[in-house]
């Protein structure tokens, strides 16, 4: 059997805790290799123009995030050894990775994704939000494709080393966060469908903007009846690569025809409610919200689980079972739950050419939920779930 690795070009390598890591980046050499296109108003950092830019200027810049990856400065990698157990994890200046074409990861989409967040305080300090979650997703995950993964303390020191090495891409409170995303591979090469022989955990930042600045602005669904996101006995409780790609179609089609994104139903009856194409769904009714009960086919979403918390704490009744199409028709209101956008109203799903509109309530829930919320992973209220981790 012969080594395969995971190269980043001319990227050196740093090791260090997160507890030094600034002290470390000042001493760390710097490459001009990884540069952003002459269109973007953003550029390579080094270390001697970290701290450079007049704040104007740094405004503006908050003020052009959208929801688009950005280079930043680092990313973390670590590799699995021959037992299946990671070790030392380093950081290396972001660049191009190279992967060799027999990888399993390219042939046969051995490979989990991750997503959260780090947001920056009032006060400056930066906030991660219950990254031991993720983690423990990213592991059963992982087992699923029969992969090793992180542990936990892993998993959560080296998403915290990232987050510091690239402290200066975490925007200001009012303006964004600065999205993690952790990705597992199986990078060894396969030739027949097997598991990997090599795997390779690495993460990597990008600031993003605020999808509401002026409010909760509601969208438009249209619920599928012939496209499925995911099957029983699949994967659609997990967050394997391969899941985002066969529900590109139905969304492209969906925007296509003047709508925001889709709503999927069930592959068995195709009439109980399952996911939208990356968020989770509520139906609200009088003082009950009810969601997908996970059951195999449905992500079990972090933020899905602290809205469900929270609802429950502020005297919701929080009904987790099988949801009918037709409730939709009755509903109070929607709402979609999700790292990315944590909570979006719904304005109108449509089903059937059948279209029914929410809004009459002024989306006094969703509003309620997403401030609940928001202000827990801001820090700006008082975080009495114990979900915040505090950086610096």
């Amino acid at each position: 059997m012969f080594s395969v690795q995971l190269r980043f070009t001319d990227a050196t390598i740093f090791q260090f805790s997160a507890l030094t890591v600034h002290r470390q980046l000042q001493l760390a050499s710097t490459s001009s290799h990884v540069s952003l296109s002459s269109s973007s108003s953003w550029r390579r950092a080094t270390a001697s123009d970290a701290h450079s830019e007049t704040s104007e200027t740094l405004e503006r810049r908050w003020d052009n995030l959208g929801f688009n990856p950005v280079k930043t400065d680092y990313i973390y990698v670590m590799k699995s050894s021959e037992d299946g157990s990671f070790s030392n994890g380093n950081l290396r200046q972001y660049g191009n990775i190279e992967l060799i074409p027999s990888a399993a990861v390219l042939n046969y989409g051995q490979g989990i994704i991750e997503g959260l967040k780090a947001y920056r305080k009032q006060n400056g300090s930066i906030l991660l939000f219950r990254p031991g979650e993720n983690a423990s997703r990213m592991q059963v995950g992982a087992e699923r494709l029969c992969m090793p993964a992180p542990t936990i303390e892993q998993f959560v020191e080296a998403v915290t080393t990232t987050v510091l090495a690239n402290e200066r891409w975490v925007p200001p409170s009012d303006k964004g966060s600065l999205h993690i995303r952790p990705l597992l591979l199986g990078n060894g090469p396969v030739l027949s469908v097997t598991p990997a022989p090599e795997f390779t955990f690495m993460i990597y930042v990008t600031p993003v903007g605020n999808f509401f600045e002026d409010g909760l602005k509601p969208i438009n669904l249209v619920a599928e009846n012939v496209i499925h996101r995911a099957t029983p006995g699949g994967v659609g409780s997990i967050k394997a690569i391969g899941n985002y790609a066969g529900i590109m179609k139905a969304q492209a089609e969906a925007k296509a025809n003047g709508f925001s994104d889709v709503l999927y139903l069930d592959s068995v009856h195709n009439r109980y409610l399952e996911e939208v194409s990356t968020a989770n769904v509520f139906v609200v009714k009088d003082n009950t919200i009810s969601t997908p009960a996970l059951g195999g086919t449905i992500l079990p979403g972090i933020t899905r689980k602290s809205i469900i918390e929270i609802a429950q704490s502020q005297g919701f009744k929080v009904e987790e079972r099988l949801v009918s199409v037709e409730e939709l028709f009755d509903a109070d209101e929607v709402f979609c739950s999700g790292n990315a956008v944590c909570v979006m109203p719904v304005g109108s799903i449509t089903f059937m050419e059948e279209r029914v509109d929410y809004g009459g309530s002024g989306f006094v829930v969703s509003q309620q939920l997403y401030s609940a919320l928001t202000n827990i992973q801001m820090g700006l209220t008082e975080d009495k779930m114990g979900w915040t981790r505090v950086l610096n």
